[in-house]
């Protein structure tokens, strides 16, 4: 049997959606609650870490692939870095400048709207897809790796 036992299963396949959800919810709302790219970043990969206790690692790897997760991590770490330089081409010659905030938003009354921080739910979104994908792609590697002469049932 690989996984854990059926009501696991079960419970599971009904919990990691929600979990997803509100982390995505965390990361796209974290400049206005409490919460963030890293918290959002770190509720994403505990769903998967839930996929991988309840149903095994070869489950896991057949929803997001280990090359997968090496791919978002960079994507996630090239849009960080694409954010923080965007100040540069706006002439401010500040290093995470916010020139969403300050060029476009500055006159509008948006407080405590989506789209009131200018950059910041942009790198909010950056920050939880590198940390998201970082922590996933650390308890694969850990999930790999055991002691010699045990053997897992679950596989």
């Amino acid at each position: 049997m690989r996984g854990m036992t059926i009501i696991v299963k079960t419970i599971s396949s009904w919990v990691k959606l929600l979990i997803f959800l509100f982390g995505i919810y965390i990361v796209l709302f974290g400049h206005l609650t409490p919460g963030g790219g890293f918290a959002g970043g770190v509720i994403l990969a505990s769903s998967y870490v839930l996929i991988l206790l309840a149903f095994g690692r070869k489950s896991v790897e057949e929803n997001l692939s280990i090359a997968q997760a090496s791919r978002l991590d960079s994507i996630g770490a090239l849009l960080f870095m694409a954010i923080a330089m965007s100040g540069f081409l706006y002439g401010a010659a500040l290093f995470f400048y916010n020139a969403i905030q300050q060029r476009y938003l500055a006159d509008k009354h948006t407080a405590f709207e989506l789209v009131s921080a200018g950059s910041i739910p942009l790198s909010n979104i950056a920050i939880g897809l590198k940390v998201g994908a970082s922590l996933f792609l650390v308890i694969m590697v850990l999930s790999v790796f055991r002691p010699k002469g045990k053997t897992d049932a679950r596989e």
